[in-house]
């Protein structure tokens, strides 16, 4: 049981899911700071920075706070036009140019064709 234990924790795969985590854990605050004191100053130079936190309605003593909500989805809508126009697009650009300059790989004849070709071969040296 240990030992089934020891090699799923060993696995390739879940290693490569934990770096993947950290580092998008790290990514992630760059990516947060890059919006807080880059983006949103620049949105707020035009309207205002978008910050709802104080819109909220009451049902029964019930506080309902969906302002705190709605800022969160504009900074995750704001982030994620961020990561798509300044990480996403200029990867795809640098892997669409690495595969224009790969040349495809010749592909080698299968037996049958080797068969046909050395039976062409005969029959041409053939009177």
């Amino acid at each position: 049981m240990i030992s089934g234990f020891q090699k799923f924790l060993l696995r390739g795969n879940l290693i490569d899911l934990a770096v993947g985590v950290i580092i998008g854990a790290a990514f992630s605050g760059v990516v947060k700071t890059f919006t807080e004191g880059v983006i949103m100053p620049i949105i707020g130079i035009f309207g205002g920075v978008p910050n709802f936190d104080a819109l909220q309605f009451t049902v029964n003593g019930s506080i309902f706070k969906y302002g705190q909500f709605l800022t969160a989805l504009v900074s995750f809508l704001i982030t994620a036009t961020v990561i798509y126009f300044f990480v996403i697009t200029p990867f795809n650009r640098l892997m669409e140019r690495f595969k224009r300059e790969e040349k495809p790989a010749v592909a080698e004849p299968s037996n049958e064709e080797k068969l046909l070709a050395e039976i062409r071969d005969e029959l041409r040296r053939r009177p």
